[in-house]
């Protein structure tokens, strides 16, 4: 268990808690936190990665979430509204099903559900570009050198996970924002297929967008992420899916 770096905006309302991509820090989502500056924004550095220093071991994404779980609970900040990107909206997924308490809805973003949902050569291995390790240097506590072991941590997870059963996401009982761009590294038929198994689910492809949608076109994030938290939203003229309530029955 890691006890993570935190930042919190304070004020009223539900929290909305960003969690940033892998091989950054919560540094990466500070365009769409200034976007959101009139909600309460809490921030967090997963181990290893930017002022929280790394643990022994391999990573997965279930202990992530739980070290994130410690950090809303320390804050008595849940539930939270989570808005994740890359390996941060599979840690909010696996928050969602861990801890489904601590989430009050999910954006899941630029993110697959399952390693074969990536495009092909994504993962394919290759050095980060240099400016990942200078900004990883910049604020690591870590000893010098260790950017090389969070890198070598960081392939062994991508290669296995994340591993979610189709019927996992089924059993979600939050809200979820499935968000990509248009030329994302994450297929758009392997979001479908999470759009389709969950009960309360919705799916945003913005055009002209790649996987640094959060940087490239944080105002519109930022927007959408407002209409999907909306308690008087829509569900449109015609809904087809919409029209057939869930069975909250259902296990």
């Amino acid at each position: 268990m890691a006890t993570l770096w935190t930042a919190d905006s304070g004020g009223p309302g539900t929290p909305v808690l960003l969690l940033h991509p892998g091989g950054t820090d919560s540094r990466a989502m500070m365009p769409l936190a200034a976007s959101m500056a009139e909600e309460r924004v809490v921030l967090v550095d997963r181990a290893g990665h930017g002022r929280t220093p790394d643990t022994d071991g391999a990573w997965h994404f279930d202990d992530m979430a739980l070290d994130v779980a410690d950090a809303v609970d320390t804050l008595n900040a849940g539930p939270v509204h989570v808005v994740g990107w890359s390996d941060g909206a599979i840690v909010g997924l696996a928050l969602a099903l861990l801890r489904p308490e601590l989430v009050r809805s999910l954006v899941f973003g630029g993110a697959p559900f399952a390693v074969d949902g990536w495009h092909d050569g994504v993962l394919d291995d290759g050095d980060p570009p240099s400016f990942m390790r200078d900004a990883y240097d910049e604020v690591s506590p870590d000893p010098p050198g260790h950017w090389d072991v969070v890198v070598a941590k960081s392939r062994a997870l991508h290669a296995a996970e994340p591993d979610v059963p189709v019927e996992r996401l089924a059993g979600l009982r939050v809200p979820v924002l499935i968000l990509c761009g248009d030329d994302d590294e994450v297929r758009l038929d392997h979001l479908a297929t999470m759009l389709q198994a969950l009960r309360d689910g919705e799916l945003a492809v913005v055009p002209r967008s790649t996987h640094g949608l959060i940087v490239e076109k944080p105002e519109l994030v930022a927007a959408l992420v407002r209409a999907f938290h909306a308690e008087d939203k829509s569900d449109g003229v015609a809904p087809r899916r919409r029209s057939r309530q869930p069975d909250d029955s259902a296990s």
